[in-house]
């Protein structure tokens, strides 16, 4: 069952938060995203009142964290738990060579050219296939996306999003991500909060409701997390500063 609302912020939890549709409203392009400064002090504001535990768990890769975010060097997790920055600095990264994309990147870069409206995001680990602007382009991007992904083999999967559908090697996703920084410090031996609003960040869900945490579904649709907030705006006053005074 899904509640609405969620616990207040604790100082003596590891708070892991999705980007694009939690933190951040969605745009028709995932280069037209801003972070404001206000959603800057919020996170530096939360990674001092947690002691660090705080890292982003997000389909982007961590090099566009660190654009949108330039001189915070955050914790994070990015293409969904392909790669992963830990609490020493180090960035580790889980995929086959890129090059073996190189079919399905020239093919689906085509597609793209010849439907306006439909946007190719190239992540070098992963393809994904953007239709926002062209939503009635959804089963024809799904199609495309299922045969060039099954070309590759076994080694890779589809990921439905927001209308968006990916190719990514298999075997990683963000509760992986999860139980990988809960393993060290700061995190270990800390309950555990995601925030997240997509199907994808429903295996950060599951593995957080494994470890006895919070989790928090953004916006609305069927889940397996425990709490409910209605949207960015939302996420952003449970995060807010002054309600973690102490």
């Amino acid at each position: 069952m899904t509640r609405a609302g969620a616990p207040a912020p604790h100082p003596e939890w590891a708070y892991f938060l999705d980007m694009d549709g939690t933190l951040i409203s969605l745009t028709l392009s995932p280069d037209g995203v801003r972070v404001d400064r206000r959603l800057r002090r919020t996170i530096e504001a939360l990674h001092e009142f947690a002691g660090g535990a705080v890292a982003l768990i997000t389909g982007r890769p961590i090099a566009e964290v660190d654009r949108l975010f330039p001189g915070l060097d955050l914790l994070a997790a990015g293409q969904h738990g392909l790669e992963r920055r830990s609490a020493a600095g180090r960035v580790t990264r889980h995929a086959p060579p890129a090059r073996r994309l190189d079919a399905a990147r020239r093919r689906l870069g085509e597609a793209a050219a010849r439907h306006p409206g439909l946007l190719l995001e190239d992540k070098e680990l992963s393809l994904a296939l953007h239709y926002r602007r062209r939503p009635q382009l959804a089963g024809y991007a799904h199609r495309l996306a299922r045969a060039q992904a099954a070309a590759l083999g076994p080694g890779y999967a589809l990921r439905a999003g927001k209308r968006v559908v990916e190719i990514a090697p298999r075997g990683k996703d963000k509760g992986g991500a999860i139980a990988a920084f809960m393993a060290e410090a700061p995190f270990r031996g800390r309950t555990p909060v995601f925030l997240g609003d997509d199907v994808t960040d429903e295996f950060g869900f599951r593995m957080v409701n494994r470890l006895a945490g919070h989790s928090i579904k953004v916006g609305p649709g069927r889940t397996d997390a425990r709490w409910r907030l209605a949207d960015v705006a939302a996420v952003r006053r449970w995060l807010a500063p002054p309600r973690r005074a102490r």
